[in-house]
């Protein structure tokens, strides 16, 4: 058996400097003194084993679970013998966890949060409905996504995806009563792709994508900043939830994170912090329930946060659920909670018109009373925007 290039301890140092990195090879190759060419080569050599390190006869045969490092386990254990019957080498097969690896970076992503400048806090509303809480839904909007209209019947870009959002979302502010508590709903899908690369997170679908991964996430905290602002000079209360969806897994992570530490000192604003994609809010008899629609059926989610959530299902007489996904409207009453399924106000992609999904464009600030349960519904379509 060829002598392998790297040693066991060579191996060990690199893996855990990479986790301790969250996965950045550039800062684990900085935290080893090595050029991150090294890293890279090193990490090559693994990989071309099958995620496995090869060491000379003598040895122990290092098994990253057997030496205490969470984020790879062992798939295996292959041992090569002689004529004679006796040891010469040994391969521990690992393979990355993937829940351990969730935890790094949400290690990582509070990091990043700890030293961000907090926002002061701005005057609350002097006229406002206790009772009345207001819900602003923003689902699907695929900010960095390219669509063309000869395709899909209107354009959208990073340029009209935030001139679309906050024009519409300020029209919906404008609409709806002047409510004590908004609740600002990013039901998921915000951003459009996950990562440096235009695919999906899961499935590794190509998708049309506008401009640089940097880009698109300036845009998109730009968005949200002043979707904020607007709720909190409008809301003595302000609930923030960003939900999981299927083009933003990793990216709902550090929105959430970020957001809550940007307004950390900012009393009225409160952030939902749930590590599972499903999220409530409970307004005096009113639940208020969200998910993306990626991982549920509409009809399975009353029962979902019934059993997820019992005590707030049992404080409660009106229920109501908010799901996206689909880009289209859909309202049905299922297991004693309403499920509406919001539209989007982004274009259609390729994608979508070629698959002949056709939904209308538009937005709902919807009205809840802590007694009464809905009581109004405000429809915003892009098209008001330029009246």
């Amino acid at each position: 058996m060829p002598a392998e290039p790297y040693s066991l301890d060579e191996c060990r140092r690199a893996l855990e400097a990479l986790a301790r990195s969250g996965g950045d090879k550039t800062a684990a190759a900085k935290d080893l003194g090595w050029h991150r060419s090294r890293l890279r080569r090193l990490l090559r050599h693994l990989d071309s084993k099958g995620e496995a390190n090869t060491f000379e006869s003598g040895g122990e045969g290092y098994g990253p679970a057997r030496d205490g490092f969470d984020p790879y386990v062992v798939k295996g254990v292959s041992t090569y013998y002689d004529a004679d019957g006796n040891q010469r080498g040994q391969w521990v097969k690992t393979a990355l966890d993937t829940q351990q690896r969730a935890e790094a970076m949400r290690a990582a992503f509070d990091a990043m949060a700890a030293d961000l400048p907090r926002i002061a806090p701005i005057d609350a509303p002097a006229h406002i409905t206790a009772s009345l809480c207001n819900l602003y839904t923003l689902t699907d909007s695929h900010v960095g996504m390219l669509a063309w209209r000869k395709e899909g019947g209107a354009d959208w870009d990073l340029d009209i995806a935030e001139e679309t959002l906050l024009g519409c979302f300020a029209a919906m502010v404008s609409a709806a009563p002047k409510a004590g508590t908004g609740i600002v709903n990013v039901q998921g899908d915000f951003l459009h792709f996950d990562g440096l690369k235009p695919v999906t997170p899961e499935h590794g679908h190509i998708l049309d994508a506008d401009s640089r991964f940097s880009k698109v996430v300036s845009v998109a905290i730009r968005i949200i900043r002043r979707v904020l602002d607007m709720a909190l000079a409008a809301h003595s209360i302000v609930h923030l939830v960003i939900a999981e969806g299927n083009h933003d897994e990793s990216s709902s992570v550090w929105l959430r994170q970020m957001f809550a530490a940007l307004y950390e000192n900012e009393p009225r604003l409160s952030v939902n912090d749930s590590e599972l994609p499903y999220y409530v809010f409970q307004h005096g008899k009113v639940m208020l329930a969200f998910h993306h629609g990626h991982k549920m059926k509409n009809d399975q989610l009353p029962m979902l946060f019934a059993a997820q959530f019992p005590v707030i299902w049992g404080q409660t007489t009106k229920r109501y659920c908010h799901t996206g996904h689909r880009h289209h409207e859909e309202v049905k009453e299922h297991s004693g909670m309403v499920v509406t399924q919001h539209s989007t106000l982004a274009a259609r992609d390729a994608y979508a018109a070629r698959g002949g999904w056709v939904s209308e464009r538009q937005v709902k600030a919807i009205s809840y009373h802590s007694e009464f349960g809905q009581v109004a519904i405000n429809t915003i379509v892009p098209e008001m925007l330029a009246v």
